[in-house]
């Protein structure tokens, strides 16, 4: 898969971003801070949400995929037994191990840069499991290549999401993501 390039720094969303998400997620968005990551076609892919949403409720996933075609995508290769070949590596290769528990400081230290979530541990599952690759990949997106070693794997055995076209045109659909 040709990786969608990394974005240079986080943007603030414009109203058509939100119209996308909307459309992507089947609802308003909670939380919603910044455009994390882009697809190449344009729309946002990965968002940065609040430790806390509006009404206090802890949400420490701060880098939410919200593109449904790459969240499908994703989905077959957890179908497929990814995460419990990652988990087994994990347990076995202390450098792998070492990278997974800097990607988990990564996260925690960019969600601390907005709120400190006492308790609250990182998402995905890190840094002792690989619980969900939606979360390693939103992070692999937002952060870059090479600071979360699982979410660049999931990524790279991706297809490319974005071929198609848009996954959701805010201008013309009404509330349904195209396949």
């Amino acid at each position: 898969m040709e990786t969608p390039p990394p974005q240079t720094e986080r943007t603030e969303p414009t109203a058509q971003d939100i119209a996308a998400f909307e459309l992507q997620l089947g609802r308003p968005p909670r939380g919603l801070r910044a455009i994390a990551h882009r697809c190449p076609c344009g729309n946002p892919d990965v968002v940065e949400t609040a430790p806390r949403l509006p009404d206090g409720t802890p949400f420490p996933t701060t880098y939410y995929l919200t593109c449904p075609r790459a969240a499908s995508a994703i989905g077959t290769l957890e179908a497929n037994g990814v995460m419990k070949e990652m988990q087994a590596r994990l347990a076995t290769d202390p450098e792998l191990a070492a990278a997974y528990r800097a990607a988990h400081e990564d996260y925690i230290a960019r969600r601390d840069a907005i709120e400190v979530l006492e308790g609250f541990p990182s998402a995905g599952g890190m840094p002792d499991r690989v619980k969900c690759l939606h979360v390693l990949v939103g992070h692999s997106l937002a952060a870059g290549p090479g600071v979360n070693p699982f979410g660049d794997e999931a990524l790279a055995m991706l297809p490319e999401w974005w071929a198609k076209g848009p996954c959701v045109n805010p201008c013309t659909d009404e509330g349904k993501a195209s396949e």
